[in-house]
């Protein structure tokens, strides 16, 4: 059970990350705009990818994508719509895939969080994480997930299970 547990928080932890890397781009267009006078506006089709650094800087690490971004009054918060986090290994093997069908980023705080649901799940499909309402803190890369959390362990041959 200690290596699930130790493969769910890897997923947890690493998904953090990719969603600021992501969100930072949008804080940069906000804070830029904000010094212009001019308002962040509408984007569809969002993405941000953030790479591994060398030797494997040519490998994406992680790649955010958003239906749509969306700023909200003050140009403080982003409302990300379909929202998809999905990381990858240093060999460009898939790792996890995180969704939820919208967040709310705050620029300056750092934060993301929705009251609406969010699935976590190894690309393996071994291990599935799903709650509804989370808050992400960047400067500690930790996750919250507080109502309706389940988790679901697959077992099969290539899956070891230690009490």
């Amino acid at each position: 059970m200690g290596n699930v547990r130790q493969k769910l928080y890897g997923i947890i932890r690493r998904a953090g990350p990719a969603l600021l890397a992501g969100c930072a781009l949008s804080r940069a267009v906000a804070l830029g705009a904000g010094t212009q006078n001019n308002p962040v506006r509408h984007a569809s089709d969002y993405t941000s990818v953030e790479y591994f650094d060398p030797p494997n800087g040519m490998q994406i690490s992680s790649r955010i994508t958003g239906a749509e971004a969306i700023p909200l009054p003050g140009n403080r918060l982003i409302m990300l719509k379909q929202f998809k986090l999905e990381t990858f290994a240093a060999n460009g093997a898939p790792e996890s895939i995180v969704e939820a069908p919208e967040c709310v980023y705050d620029q300056f705080n750092g934060t993301a969080n929705s009251a609406g649901p969010l699935k976590i799940r190894q690309a393996d499909g071994q291990v599935e994480l799903d709650g509804v309402g989370f808050l992400w803190r960047q400067d500690d890369e930790f996750l919250t997930i507080s109502n309706q959390v389940s988790t679901i362990i697959k077992t099969g041959p290539n899956l070891k299970l230690t009490p």
